[in-house]
């Protein structure tokens, strides 16, 4: 009996493919693949070798990105730098970041995202990725049976000055009427504070079935939006001066059941464990399914610069 390979991006290299290692050569390249199919087949597509540079990057995205998204209702610090081209979450380089999919807490999410590596790190900085079914299977039961029930997520987002992101960078404007317009869409709650800010609930999956696949993957940030995922001295920090209901951002059961610290823990570190990590030189790009696949962030040392879109 023969055990089926661990499911690892595919990656591209232009020896490999008898292709020009230049950036007209990976774009005839994209031009031969049917990406949809090969995306849903192969969850994360990563090219390595074309010598893709700045500019020839914003050609990238016009190719497999048909309908660019901005980041509205992110919740990741990120500068905002093109034609909705952003950085990847400006978190410090100490840290890793967690697994998850781009925008699984709000209900218009991306479907695809593309990465491109414009300054590597001295060390470090790969990018996680995870076969969201994968790291469904290794859960256990009584974790995923906790999690059916879905989730609600609160945001408290102030109106210039305070902890966390502001209603204006979250929403990318300054009009009320348009955040409300947005929100009115999605099924969330919302009430304007009376110190400016904006409270938002919003409620959400633990899982999703793809339709193109069947899959049932996991589907959340629970792990990032609760006061355990903050790590010990920072939640006690913020415990001491505000409730958890008064921060920036907190999740809880859908029926406003508190989440058990271990459950959290134990997402956290098995989506981790699950992972692939993508090592980043210059120029190189990924494309990913974000519902198929999580990402993350490793720890790094030096400049990373890497640099994200995000697509309908």
């Amino acid at each position: 009996m023969t055990t089926a390979a661990p499911w690892a991006p595919t990656v591209f290299r232009p020896r490999e493919i008898d292709v020009e290692p230049s950036a007209a050569g990976l774009k005839g390249h994209l031009g031969s693949l049917d990406i949809e199919a090969m995306l849903v087949e192969r969850k994360a597509l990563v090219w390595r070798g074309f010598d893709v540079g700045r500019v020839d990057f914003e050609a990238m995205v016009d190719m497999l990105l048909p309908t660019r998204w901005s980041y509205r209702h992110g919740n990741s610090p990120r500068t905002k730098v093109g034609d909705n081209i952003y950085t990847s979450t400006e978190y410090p380089a100490e840290y890793t970041i967690s697994m998850h999919n781009e925008l699984s807490y709000a209900a218009r999410y991306p479907s695809r995202l593309l990465f491109y590596c414009e300054q590597a790190p001295a060390s470090g900085g790969a990018t996680p990725v995870v076969n969201g079914a994968a790291w469904l299977a290794a859960l256990d039961a009584d974790v995923r049976e906790a999690f059916a029930g879905g989730l609600r997520y609160r945001q408290n987002l102030h109106g210039g000055v305070g902890l966390g992101k502001s209603w204006q960078a979250t929403f990318e404007t300054e009009s009320r009427d348009e955040v409300e317009q947005f929100l009115g869409a999605t099924g969330a709650e919302w009430h304007w504070r009376q110190d400016g800010g904006l409270r938002v609930e919003q409620p959400g999956p633990s899982t999703v079935v793809d339709e193109r696949t069947g899959q049932e993957v996991w589907f959340n940030q629970a792990d990032q939006w609760h006061a355990a995922g903050l790590g010990d001295e920072t939640a006690v920090a913020l415990a001491a001066i505000m409730s958890e209901e008064d921060m920036p951002q907190s999740v809880v059961f859908a029926d406003g059941g508190a989440i058990p610290v271990e459950y959290v823990t134990q997402v956290r570190e098995r989506g981790l464990a699950q992972a692939v990590d993508v090592e980043w030189s210059p120029g190189d790009l990924m494309l990913i399914d974000n519902v198929l696949v999580g990402h993350g962030r490793r720890p790094f040392t030096g400049q990373r610069r890497v640099l994200v879109s995000m697509a309908g």
